[in-house]
């Protein structure tokens, strides 16, 4: 067991006006009967980038104890919210293509005998019309045979990218695409400044994009501290320009893997603002 944040809502201030709801990165809060609940255990990264989008204050971050992908834990609370939470639960996994996950739950409901039309999970309208928060930040894990074959040449209009979101501030840390993978990390402009980004960079690897000037360089630390601590990372890769301020996410890097705890390679690779690989 291990500590962690972790938001918590207070239902009897909580009005259900629904402000919360699109500025929770992971799409892990939705509007139930009324009332905000958070719907996934899995998916809040105890940020509170809800919180202040709240005006009755009725969101805090608490320190609780969880186990890290343990869907049987989070049924334990899912279910006492009772059916219509327990299906709006379930439609998150599914949306976020977290099927391991939905297996685990609905064998957790059968094992409990707690009754639910698998149906719903096509086919409910208790639920809020907005799914899952914005559909930018729904997670999409594509297995097209073009684009995860990454030893042949890529067709021309084929994309290397093989995950959504990529935004670092977007990407749960426990997005099940992250386990064991090549992590890229690219500073917004190299995409546009390296013509054969695709082919010699992203190939094979998991992206995630930001900006180390204009970004909340403080926020990158937590979750990338807990991206590298709640995943087996085999390596990671930034990419960023020849400009000063773009190197900014080197320490931050450095400090977030010395805090996990894990020997993860990290290489650097400098772009020149004409588009050339400098190292």
């Amino acid at each position: 067991m291990t500590i962690r944040k972790i938001i918590k809502i207070d239902e009897e201030k909580c009005d259900g006006c629904g402000l919360c709801m699109p500025n929770c990165p992971e799409g892990a809060l939705q509007l139930i009967d009324g009332k905000i609940r958070l719907i996934s255990d899995l998916f809040c990264d105890g940020l509170g980038a809800c919180i202040k989008h709240c005006p009755l204050g009725a969101i805090e971050v608490e320190e609780r104890e969880a186990e890290p992908y343990d869907e049987r834990k989070v049924m334990q609370n899912i279910v006492k919210a009772g059916k219509n939470t327990i299906i709006a639960h379930l439609k998150h996994l599914k949306e976020h293509g977290e099927i391991e996950y939905l297996q685990q739950a609905i064998t957790y409901l059968k094992e409990k005998k707690v009754k639910f039309n698998i149906k719903e999970l096509e086919h409910n309208h208790s639920v809020s019309a907005d799914k899952s928060g914005c559909p930018g930040t729904r997670i999409v894990y594509h297995t097209n045979e073009k684009q995860s074959v990454d030893e042949t040449p890529r067709p021309e209009g084929i994309s290397r990218l093989r995950q959504w979101p990529i935004q670092i501030t977007l990407v749960p840390p426990h997005a099940s695409y992250l386990q064991g993978s090549h992590l890229l990390i690219a500073a917004d402009c190299v995409p546009f400044a390296y013509a054969d980004f695709h082919e010699h960079l992203l190939k094979g690897k998991t992206l995630l994009v930001g900006c180390p000037k204009l970004d909340d360089i403080e926020s990158y630390r937590q979750k990338l501290s807990a991206l590298f601590k709640h995943n087996e990372i085999k390596s990671v890769t930034y990419a960023h320009m020849e400009v000063p301020c773009c190197s900014g996410l080197i320490p931050v890097l450095k400090q977030s893997i010395d805090a996990s705890g894990k020997p993860i390679p990290l290489f650097d690779i400098v772009v020149s603002i004409k588009g050339k690989i400098i190292d």
